[in-house]
């Protein structure tokens, strides 16, 4: 049986597709329509790569944006069983606005090794490296939680990095950071690769903060998990909630009052993160259109070797099986 390692160099294939059918389409104002040409382009990709896939989650559906069709059969069955959870484009708004921060994001892993928490509402997220394990927990307050990991890495608050989302709802969350004297990078989206970074030793940030959707919380964990950090994750509760969310996260199997790691998330002891980069960013340089075709840099990780490779991908468009379709 193929593992998921040989499996790596394909899984990079298809964020690089989505991250390129997006890039076409970079800054013209159309979030469907870059959702949409990511899909097409990833989808290809993947009818041709020799496994026996489902996309278990693919974020979008709630937004009515394009995505891929939950349980969704991909590849061309002769390979491995695994299951997939896709974000396209993570940063749809700002991929169509031209603006810094949008990946093609994916993880996959042995079919049933993935929980995903539905794309209905928000939920808190903390994401750092391996210096916070069991150290930090979501029943601390904020300025704990944050204290704790610059003492575990031994920096002064001045020193510390957060990331998070440029949000209305971390308006308080915001106003701590700022009382307490961190460093703090506002991001437009993308927090898949807020919560990589936070855990990449000389990527200068230190812990990502915030809620965002669900879906992406499983492929960050995956990377977390990866990279060798930690990742807690909870239901955010908004006064501006449906009042039947709850109940709805229940019927779904979500424990509304439960803190889920990495762990939990990413099952198991073999995984794939794979991302690659649409516009600039603060994990990786976005796509670069050239006269023949387009650079793409991308980067994966695995277990349980927690091999992370960096890549970038020269595509030629003209003749390729899969680009020579869409591009004229």
């Amino acid at each position: 049986m193929v593992s998921l390692r040989a499996l790596a160099p394909s899984l990079t294939r298809i964020t690089v597709a989505a991250a390129v059918g997006a890039a076409l389409h970079v800054g013209q104002g159309n979030c469907d329509l870059i959702d949409a040409k990511a899909i097409e382009f990833s989808r290809a990709v993947l009818a041709q790569t020799d496994i026996d896939g489902e996309v278990i989650n693919c974020e979008g559906p709630k937004d009515h944006a394009p995505a891929f069709i939950q349980k969704e059969k991909v590849g061309t069955g002769r390979g491995p069983k695994v299951e997939f959870v896709v974000d396209p484009v993570d940063g749809t708004t700002a991929a169509s606005k031209g603006r810094k921060d949008a990946i093609s994001a994916l993880a996959c892993a042995p079919a049933g090794c993935f929980q995903v928490l539905p794309d209905d509402g928000y939920y808190f997220k903390v994401a750092t490296d391996c210096h916070s394990i069991g150290k930090i927990s979501l029943d601390m307050s904020i300025e704990t939680i944050v204290r704790t990991v610059a003492r575990e890495k031994n920096l002064p608050l001045s020193n510390l990095t957060v990331i998070m989302l440029e949000r209305e709802r971390h308006a308080e969350l915001l106003k701590i950071l700022r009382n307490l004297g961190v460093r703090i990078i506002l991001i437009p989206d993308g927090d898949i690769a807020a919560a990589v970074v936070s855990c990449m030793p000389e990527s200068g940030v230190d812990l990502l903060l915030g809620a965002g959707a669900g879906p992406e919380a499983t492929i960050a964990a995956t990377a977390v998990k990866c990279l060798g950090g930690t990742m807690l994750v909870k239901v955010w509760r908004d006064k501006s909630d449906d009042p039947n969310r709850m109940e709805r996260l229940k019927q779904a199997g979500v424990d509304v009052d439960k803190t889920y790691t990495e762990d939990e998330l990413a099952k198991g002891k073999e995984l794939v993160f794979a991302a690659s980069g649409i516009t600039k960013g603060e994990l990786l340089d976005g796509v670069r259109l050239t006269p023949y075709g387009a650079v793409v840099h991308s980067i994966c990780m695995r277990l349980p070797s927690g091999t992370i490779e960096r890549s970038e991908t020269i595509l030629r468009f003209k003749g390729h099986p899969v680009y020579k379709q869409f591009v004229p």
